[in-house]
């Protein structure tokens, strides 16, 4: 078994604290968690309500499996971090399921938090495998 790669892109957006994009070890990558930032501009606000936000960190995670070769239909399991979980949960579901096709849906756990960083409103990461 060799050991891990820390992979980071400059491409992915500025990392909002000590971390990797994504950590791959045997063909099995763990996706950090992103947030609804623009990865060209860190320092813009957030995009408004949770659907916005969901689609902005569903680009995110696109563009780090774009470096590392992949896709979402590499995809096999995905965590979701919302805040106001009881408000949102409908319509970053509405968002969310519209990126993959009804037959290929991850699986998937969803959570309620009291905070996320950059006061965003969701925050996703993704396990990946690449194809043997």
């Amino acid at each position: 078994m060799a050991g891990p790669i820390f992979h980071n892109f400059s491409s992915a957006p500025t990392h909002v604290a000590p971390f990797s994009h994504a950590v791959e070890a045997d063909g099995w990558i763990q996706l950090t968690g992103q947030m609804p930032t623009d990865p060209d501009a860190d320092s813009a606000p957030l995009p408004e309500g949770v659907a916005a936000q969901t689609r902005r960190v569903m680009d995110n995670l696109i563009i780090i499996l774009d470096e590392l070769g992949l896709g979402l239909e590499h995809v096999l399991s995905v965590r979701v971090f919302i805040t106001e979980f009881e408000r949102d949960y409908e319509d970053m579901n509405n968002t969310y399921k519209s990126y993959f096709p009804p037959d290929r849906l991850p699986a998937r756990t969803c959570v309620g938090v009291t905070g996320l960083a950059k006061q965003a409103l969701v925050e996703i990461d993704m396990i990946a495998k690449r194809p043997e």
